[in-house]
């Protein structure tokens, strides 16, 4: 086994989703996530594409995400919205609620640690 990994979903199987019912704010967005990892201790990594549409988001882990295409907006709860596009980059921290607007379909690489 190797001691690093690629970032590229070819051979990895995509796992589809959408935001439940009562998160749901617009659209109808559809989720496309390849989990490229899942390492014991709660850490995982991949990539995760979402279609137009807006939606509740709460976290109970912390989230490091880079956007690599598309346009999305992050708002947290009582805070000024985050206008993402590719290249950037954020952090979310446990405790965060709030909502995630997709503007453009947006595709994101990410680490999640429980």
């Amino acid at each position: 086994m190797s001691h690093y990994l690629k970032f590229v979903p070819e051979g990895v199987e995509p796992e589809k989703g959408a935001p439940s019912a009562d998160r749901l704010i617009s659209g109808n967005p559809e989720f496309t996530t390849w989990n490229l990892e899942e390492a014991p201790g709660g850490l995982y990594a991949g990539l995760w594409q979402s279609t137009p549409g807006k939606w509740r988001i709460s976290y109970d882990e912390w989230e490091y995400f880079h956007i690599l295409s598309g346009h999305s907006i992050v708002t947290e709860d009582g805070g000024e919205a985050v206008t993402l596009k590719a290249g950037d980059r954020l952090i979310l921290r446990p405790g965060f609620k709030g909502t995630w607007e997709v503007i453009e379909t947006t595709l994101k690489d990410y680490v999640i640690r429980l």
